[in-house]
């Protein structure tokens, strides 16, 4: 079965101790709602670790995000909507460390 093609872009947020719980769920929602209302977002998800119990997996980060595009193209304009911009500039001052994986195929 063939696919289209498509731009996976996974973004993992480590928050520091200012974010409360409360926060953090404000977070995730707005993840879905905000950011999947941009152009070109073809599907989204957003949760919490799940507490994998294996060596090879990192359950430090806080939430996870992964936004399915349609290219790069799409990506491009992803990062400069005004929904990204103010999610990004709401959320920025309690990113303690953000590790970000883009995925072509």
């Amino acid at each position: 079965m063939s696919q289209s093609s498509a731009f996976v872009h996974m973004v993992f947020f480590w928050l520091n101790d200012e974010a409360s719980d409360e926060l953090k769920q404000k977070m995730q929602e707005d993840c879905l709602t905000d950011l999947g209302a941009i152009p070109g977002v073809r599907s989204i998800w957003a949760g919490k670790p799940a507490g994998t119990p294996r060596d090879v997996v990192d359950n430090s980060y806080d939430l996870g995000l992964i936004v399915v595009l349609d290219d790069s193209a799409g990506h491009d304009a992803y990062q400069i909507d005004p929904r990204h911009v103010a999610f990004v500039g709401k959320y920025k001052p309690y990113f303690k460390k953000l590790q970000v994986f883009d995925t072509i195929q």
